[in-house]
């Protein structure tokens, strides 16, 4: 079976009020922990307003995450390109290919607070506009076939050039975001990049598009002359799991009602319309919607091959990190997914299972082999003292 990778988009989401300090090292100290249990990938946001998402710079947050790991890929999940000079935006991330030896992505959206844009005078349509002229540029940029020349209603580049090629042969991943427009898997597929697929399956409508949008990918692909591929294509999904559906109920009770809180009540996000005014309702919206799971991890596993099935197949499954529960129980979810999900999208499991089946098939009449053979020596042994006096 093709390798499923595993890993998190972490926009965070931090209750407002506490303190931002402490959030952002137990960020830095969950990609650590990541890291160390065998995750493949940690892509993190950018936002500037709302008081809930606090990273400003994803592209800095990055740097410090790469000198505490060694394995994870580290993306900006997303860079609001809309907001950017393309050529900087480019730079910081060609610097940072060099600075992590190759670990660095690259995720691009057009921002998804309209609070975000309104303060730098844009709307959503001129974001998602300028997500389309902004990504041009920067592709021809990281490509540097020759210097750009190009003017937008935000920034003007005479002769632009990069002064470093990146350090990952022949680049690093690139990606654009996809919420709910067919914005994203149009521009993955005229340039040929990868998809990051992420209100598709935070809601019941955007499960139901996943296939639609990998059809949009290969038209626009055909369109433009270029190439999709699947493993290239992440879907980030909700879920926490413990030993036991009871456990992890209750271990949500400790902040999943401020997370709903904010996508209904805060964040101008229409297309993270959560439903519930209880726990047990939200969780039941989180199980019953299709969207994630909140169980054990036969659970999550079961939530995982929905969405293989649902969308004909994909490369990354990502986990919307939040803080629902504790950070113990959070970081417990996190050894139980990696420990009991991932090997079984990974080849890893079945293996394992098969041996331990061919020895069970087999164990009657070797523990029988087993059994005579001790007694062989033990007479032998008997006979050679026998022997000897």
């Amino acid at each position: 079976m093709t390798r499923l990778r595993f890993g998190i988009f972490l926009a965070p989401f931090h209750a407002a009020g506490e303190n931002p300090t402490s959030a952002l090292q137990r960020d830095l100290r969950l990609v650590e922990h990541l890291d160390y249990l065998g995750y493949d990938e940690a892509w993190i946001g950018e936002h500037h307003s709302a008081g809930t998402e606090i990273i400003g710079s994803p592209e800095i947050f990055i740097a410090a995450a790469a000198e505490r790991t060694g394995h994870i890929k580290l993306g900006t999940g997303v860079t609001s390109l809309s907001y950017h000079n393309p050529l900087w935006v480019a730079e910081r991330m060609v610097l940072l290919d060099h600075l992590t030896r190759g670990r660095t992505m690259l995720g691009v959206g057009p921002g998804s607070l309209p609070t975000d844009s309104s303060m730098i005078g844009l709307n959503p349509t001129e974001t998602r506009e300028l997500l389309e002229e902004n990504l041009d540029i920067v592709m021809r940029l990281l490509r540097g076939d020759e210097p750009v020349n190009a003017t937008t209603r935000t920034h003007t580049l005479v002769d632009a050039q990069l002064q470093l090629r990146p350090y990952s042969d022949p680049l690093f991943d690139v990606a654009v975001a996809a919420v709910a427009s067919p914005t994203g898997p149009r521009l993955a597929g005229r340039h040929g990049i990868g998809l990051l697929s992420i209100g598709a399956t935070l809601t019941k409508e955007g499960f139901d598009a996943l296939a639609h949008h990998w059809n949009v990918m290969e038209e626009r692909a055909a369109t433009f002359g270029t190439q999709v591929d699947r493993s290239k294509w992440r879907l980030v999904g909700i879920m926490h799991v413990a030993e036991t559906r009871e456990q992890a109920y209750k271990d949500v009770e400790h902040g999943i009602e401020q997370w709903f809180e904010y996508f209904q009540k805060v964040a101008a996000f229409p297309q993270m319309a959560v439903q519930g005014n209880r726990v047990r309702e939200m969780i039941d919206f989180v199980n019953e919607a299709g969207i994630g799971a909140i169980g054990t991890p036969d659970d999550a596993a079961a939530q995982v091959q929905k969405l293989v099935d649902q969308s004909g197949g994909f490369g990354a499954m990502l986990m919307l990190a939040h803080e629902w529960a504790n950070p113990e129980a959070t970081r417990r979810s996190y050894e139980l997914i990696a420990q009991h999900v991932m090997p079984r999208f990974q080849g890893q499991a079945q293996p394992t299972l098969d041996a331990r089946r061919r020895a069970g098939e087999v164990r009657e009449g070797l523990s029988e082999q087993q059994t005579m053979a001790v007694a062989h020596m033990t007479e032998k042994y008997q006979k050679e003292l026998a022997d000897r006096g």
